[in-house]
């Protein structure tokens, strides 16, 4: 059976794999498309059992909005080039698009939904063929508030999402806050959601460096709260600095807007980055 550049066209849509791929894997199937498709899912199965070791350094995390839902996806690859082709950037935002329709509840849950009724884990697998590289999903984060925005830091490396406490928040305002969570990388929304274990971190470091400047003892516990009170300021999101305006904290900036309005949640991927 001669295979045609429709033929060709049609298993590409369906798998993303390239041009010549998709012929080769048509003729060594005599033009059935499922034999096709499984010739081509074996050999990014086989590419990615040989580079199971090596390290996917590189990759693309987007992000975006589906009313009060936003999340944020990243695909991890081997190298640069891969990660910056318009194939790898369309498998990413395929898979962003998924989470924003299924809503999965875990990484997991987003492996095994369906994007054209097969599994995400298999269109990884099908582009690890085309490639030759080690390819996985390297992030999965997502949240629910009234209003939600995302934030894609140019060159697709870092991303975040934000919610927000009200319903119709200023657009521009909204970015506000996702970008300052971007730029300035904050722990927890406020001191009271910082986790236990980093306070307790940031106290001993305190009270070990009061002690090495010869601090006396009965002022270490005061030294340390000081030290801590620096760290909400620094590192809390509605406790930072507005970037675009120094002299008012993010709070204040969303009091101008409204007395009420808060940040409910954020979460912030930066590829490569703890």
């Amino acid at each position: 059976m001669a295979v045609t550049m429709a033929d060709i066209t049609h298993l590409r849509k369906m798998t993303g794999a390239g041009m010549m791929d998709c012929k080769n894997a048509l003729n060594e199937a005599e033009g059935d498309y499922d034999k096709a498709i499984e010739i081509i899912r074996k050999k990014g199965q086989a590419v990615a059992a040989k580079r199971e070791d090596r390290e996917a350094a590189e990759g693309c995390v987007l992000a975006a909005t589906n009313g009060d839902f936003a999340a944020i996806v990243a695909v991890k690859c081997e190298t640069d080039f891969v990660a910056k082709g318009p194939d790898f950037i369309g498998l990413t935002k395929n898979i962003l698009n998924a989470a924003l329709e299924s809503k999965p509840a875990t990484a997991e849950d987003l492996l095994a939904t369906l994007i054209e009724g097969r599994p995400v884990s298999e269109w990884i697998t099908d582009r690890i063929g085309v490639t030759g590289e080690k390819m996985e999903l390297g992030a999965y984060q997502f949240l629910t508030a009234p209003t939600t925005v995302a934030y894609i830091h140019p060159g697709n490396k870092l991303a975040t999402i934000v919610g927000l406490n009200q319903a119709g928040v200023e657009t521009q305002v909204a970015r506000d806050v996702a970008m300052q969570v971007a730029a300035m990388n904050p722990v927890s929304v406020d001191k009271e959601t910082v986790p236990q274990d980093i306070i307790d971190r940031e106290k001993k470091i305190a009270r070990e460096k009061a002690i090495e400047q010869g601090k006396p003892e009965n002022i270490l516990d005061r030294i340390a709260e000081g030290a801590l009170t620096k760290y909400y300021k620094d590192f809390t999101l509605l406790a930072q600095d507005f970037v675009k305006d120094s002299k008012i904290t993010i709070n204040d900036y969303l009091k101008k807007q409204n007395k009420d309005l808060t940040v409910t949640a954020f979460k912030r991927v930066n590829l490569n980055v703890e």
